[in-house]
């Protein structure tokens, strides 16, 4: 059985609040999800200060300015890093963050994280993805807004950095929050797939849990999704994240997804082999036939259990003579 990575985005729905950060990480754990993933920027290093708000941040905050100052709120500074690191170890929970510049990826790097995430936004990020590339660990490339053309130069940038195919993990994502279902296209997975060779998972901005569990079923090998205490608290993404029990739910479906998909060879269990024989049939006879007689269509008939002769036999006894007499519903012998 494959087992799909879950990942709980924190994100920054911790509002810049460590305490609350490290609550998060709580409430990944209760829910038993595989990693814990955080943002790391700095504000005025990741935009200008005439950069406009997104529309669904517009929609999701409540408090003014433009995107540099919500980001400023929003920034978890090197200690902070350091004592979520330190949380997440004590709980057992692997800790993931993403960079969205360069003096965030070098603290990143001293954390000494398993894996990688290059975010939507940084998928046009060449000199990113680039150093990304030549550290040569697992990386998760996330793709919304961009096309098989974008993806297909983050993959070649990646690799000729230092990154082998078999490392990188691409995620269907579509940057809206929350997406609606019907923009979430969850086939385009395996069209990256079939396109690149890559593994592929779901990074899930919708506001349930049915896309993730499809995900998996259509083949996804990493699942995303947010992660908040307070789906009203103000902020860009708690509208689009699950609260604790919702995320629990969701993976507990995946788990019973990943039970279902099974290896995909077609044979009969253990427990359906103990059902064949009340649940098929047998050859038996419809009504009393004499020894000798030559048997006909009308002389025979199909019924449970499947302990005798089986029906595939049925043209093998037409026009035989009964070896012996049978009764009704007596089953037939060769």
């Amino acid at each position: 059985m494959t087992r799909t990575l879950i990942i709980a985005e924190a994100g920054v729905n911790h509002n810049g609040d460590v305490a609350t950060a490290c609550a998060l990480v709580d409430a990944a754990v209760t829910a038993a999800a595989d990693v814990v993933k955080f943002q790391t920027f700095r504000a005025d290093q990741l935009a200008t200060g005439a950069a406009p708000k997104a529309a669904y941040q517009e929609r999701q905050t409540r408090s003014g300015g433009a995107q540099r100052d919500m980001l400023a709120r929003l920034e978890l500074d090197e200690a902070a890093h350091r004592t979520i690191l330190a949380h997440c170890q004590s709980r057992g929970i692997a800790f993931l963050s993403t960079a969205f510049d360069d003096a965030s990826l070098d603290l990143l790097l001293t954390l000494d994280m398993a894996r990688y995430k290059v975010p939507s936004g940084e998928i046009t990020n060449l000199p990113m993805l680039r150093r990304i590339g030549a550290l040569g660990k697992p990386v998760i490339l996330s793709t919304g807004m961009a096309t098989l053309g974008d993806i297909e130069a983050a993959l070649d940038a990646l690799v000729t950095a230092g990154t082998p195919r078999s490392a990188i993990t691409v995620l269907q994502c579509t940057t809206d929050y929350p997406a609606s279902l019907d923009d979430v296209n969850l086939r385009a997975m395996q069209s990256i797939a079939q396109a690149f060779g890559v593994a592929v998972g779901f990074s899930d901005h919708t506001a349930g849990i049915e896309a993730s569990v499809a995900a998996v079923a259509l083949g996804a090998t990493v699942i995303e999704k947010h992660l908040t205490l307070d789906k009203t608290a103000d902020g860009p993404d708690h509208a689009a994240s699950l609260e604790p029990g919702e995320f629990a739910a969701m993976v507990s479906a995946i788990r019973n997804v990943e039970r279902a998909l099974g290896s995909g060879h077609k044979r009969p269990t253990v427990r359906e082999q103990a059902n064949r024989i009340p649940a098929r049939k047998s050859i038996v006879a419809a009504r009393d036939i004499a020894e000798g007689a030559m048997i006909t269509a009308d002389d025979l008939a199909v019924k449970r259990p499947g302990s005798g002769l089986s029906p595939m036999r049925w043209d093998d006894v037409i026009g035989r003579p009964a070896r012996r007499a049978f009764v009704a519903d007596e089953m037939i012998e060769l």
